[in-house]
């Protein structure tokens, strides 16, 4: 019998593993540059955590059951976890509070029902306690950061306004509403064209649809509608924003008010984060929920929220054709070779003084059963770069390999 891994389930092998790290560890550096502090929540949550925000699917999460009849589940993202935690157990903090997190989420879609991928691994980080403008930007502007520390070019933000377009939706029937919604969220003509709406709502439904590209054609469009006075002034504050952004000129920018298939906790902007090369890859998303940690506040009181989060499989997959990652995985710098029985003593202490060096120096001990001819042979192959032969009155001799 072969034992495999369950079924949507993978390992990551050493090699693996240094090139995750690799791409986490400068993420880290971005964040802690901004003044993020880590922050580690619970793999496993009460399913009415999960749910309480609305933007998370039942059939999306890998249930579990314990012995007392709660119903658990694997978390399927971190901002409903990491909301859940700072109004429970940061009653007292000062805001704004700025938290970055590095985690594996588990989530079933619809192609894991054939044995694709359910695991899946995040980086990314919640600005808590602060709205408006300068918030909304630095989120923003630290995606571009990190995709910079990791030396991508190649790519754009799509942004769009969840509050805007939910209130644009206002507008049509009750019962229409989420089939109208559906259909701009997935650009769907047929099913706007068949809707039994008026002409004029037809068109507004259509004019909808088309509020992607430039964001000055974009902006003139919207303001086109008949908006009213919270309508406008929340139009008036994208178009800070995203002069604010493209006044920075770090990226490209499509401004995209169909973009509304996203996470359903979110009230303000939203954005995804693509790359630009042949096959396009979603690397990330965010977005502002002003409502979300109010539902786990035992007082119920919002508290505004914005934050994204960086696919790590993904952003894995776009530098593989960079050759930024590694190559291979750490060699050692040392091998202590023990001669005899009474020299492993001393080679112990040996390879303790060479690892209490300042700087990091990775020190192996010979295990035994090796003549000297495969022991060289052995170093060579990982890539050793000295090996010292300890002998039983405590001398040594070093033997350089490169």
């Amino acid at each position: 019998m072969v034992y495999q891994p369950a079924a949507g389930a993978r390992d990551l092998l050493p090699l693996d593993v240094e090139k995750k790290r690799w791409i986490e560890d400068r993420l880290q550096q971005v964040f802690h540059r901004w003044g993020y502090h880590r922050i580690i929540t619970s793999t496993l949550e009460r399913m009415d955590t999960l749910m309480a925000g609305e933007a998370i699917q039942r059939q999306m999460v890998i249930q579990l059951q314990n012995g007392e009849d709660d119903e658990l589940g694997l978390r399927p993202e971190l901002t409903a976890s990491i909301a859940r935690t700072v109004v429970t157990r940061m009653a007292n903090a000062t805001y704004p509070q700025r938290l970055y997190y590095n985690a594996n989420v588990f989530r079933r879609t619809w192609e894991s029902r054939h044995n694709r991928q359910q695991e899946f691994y995040q980086a990314g980080v919640e600005l808590l306690g602060a709205g408006g403008l300068l918030a909304n930007a630095e989120v923003i502007l630290l995606v571009a950061d990190c995709l910079a520390a990791l030396g991508l070019r190649e790519w754009h933000l799509i942004l769009g306004e969840a509050g805007i377009t939910r209130s644009l939706l206002s507008a049509f029937p009750a019962n229409l509403q989420d089939k109208v919604r559906s259909a701009i969220a997935h650009l769907d003509r047929i099913t706007i064209d068949t809707l039994p709406l008026s002409d004029k709502l037809r068109d507004r439904a259509r004019t909808m649809l088309d509020l992607r590209g430039p964001s000055a054609d974009v902006l003139q469009k919207v303001s086109s509608l008949e908006l009213d006075e919270e309508q406008r002034e929340a139009v008036n504050n994208l178009k800070s924003l995203v002069e604010l952004l493209e006044s920075e000129k770090k990226f490209p920018l499509i401004l995209d008010l169909s973009l509304i298939q996203t996470i359903d906790y979110y009230t303000g902007i939203v954005f995804e984060v693509v790359n630009d090369t042949d096959q396009a890859r979603v690397l990330g998303r965010g977005g502002r929920y002003d409502q979300l940690l109010g539902l786990y506040h035992p007082q119920g009181e919002n508290i505004p929220g914005i934050g994204f989060g960086l696919s790590i499989e993904d952003l894995y997959q776009v530098l593989l054709s960079t050759q930024q990652l590694p190559q291979a995985t750490p060699t050692s710098d040392w091998l202590v070779v023990p001669e005899t029985a009474n020299a492993n003593a001393f080679a112990f202490a040996y390879a303790q003084k060479l690892r209490d060096s300042t700087d990091l120096v990775r020190v192996e001990i010979d295990l035994g059963g090796r003549d000297a001819d495969a022991i060289r042979q052995y170093a060579s192959d990982r890539g050793i770069a000295q090996i010292v032969w300890m002998k039983a009155d405590g001398s040594s001799k070093i033997e350089p390999l490169r």
